[in-house]
């Protein structure tokens, strides 16, 4: 089974470099007429719960069926929400989060960790599924947190957490054929769902 795990297209916050984690906001117009039909037909697309990723779903795959998967909302980024780094230069739960790697409990928000765990908790839940009904292509639209979470975990290579993040309507093709036995992934190509590139 191949796996397609891409990422939603470009919303107001994303052209501004603001941190862009549980905020519902839509698509741009910049966003929604960048991106083009994909080349596949699955049968489902799994979403976030978010709009940006169901808008997203329905330009790459208009008419297919949407399923929600609650657990692969972006991170929740707490007090930086909507904020650039630009803006919170001196502000210093930002400073702190930044020199230990991203990686500490962001105040009101939360760790690398625990977004890791629950997005890889619904991954690993949502392939067992897929896998056992016989699915397939896997069609994912979430979130370039989601993507660096679960492909860092998951995907060979190995690679480090924050080079898996794909640009808006980016992502990643994967072979499931070593899941069932070893948890892992083969990456097969990227793709990228804007203009006329891949």
């Amino acid at each position: 089974m191949r796996v397609y795990f891409l990422r939603h297209g470009e919303t107001e916050y994303n052209a501004q470099g603001r941190y862009l984690g549980q905020t519902d906001l839509p698509l741009s117009q910049k966003g929604r007429s960048e991106l083009r039909r994909a080349e596949l037909a699955p049968g489902t697309v799994y979403v976030s719960p978010l709009r940006r990723t169901a808008e997203t779903a329905e330009i790459l795959f208009p008419g297919v069926r949407q399923i929600i998967v609650p657990d692969f909302r972006e991170m929740d980024f707490g007090v930086f929400e909507g904020r650039s780094y630009l803006d919170m230069e001196r502000f210093a739960p930002y400073r702190e989060w930044v020199e230990v790697g991203c990686l500490g409990q962001i105040p009101d928000g939360e760790s690398k960790a625990g977004f890791s765990q629950r997005t890889c908790a619904a991954f690993e839940a949502l392939m067992d599924e897929a896998l056992g009904a016989g699915e397939g292509p896997l069609a994912i639209v979430a979130h370039g947190g989601t993507q660096m979470a679960v492909l860092e975990r998951y995907a060979l290579p190995r690679r480090d957490y924050f080079s898996w993040r794909a640009p808006p309507g980016g992502g990643f093709v994967l072979d499931a054929g070593r899941w069932r036995e070893e948890r892992v992934l083969t990456l097969l190509d990227t793709v990228r769902y804007t203009g006329g590139g891949r």
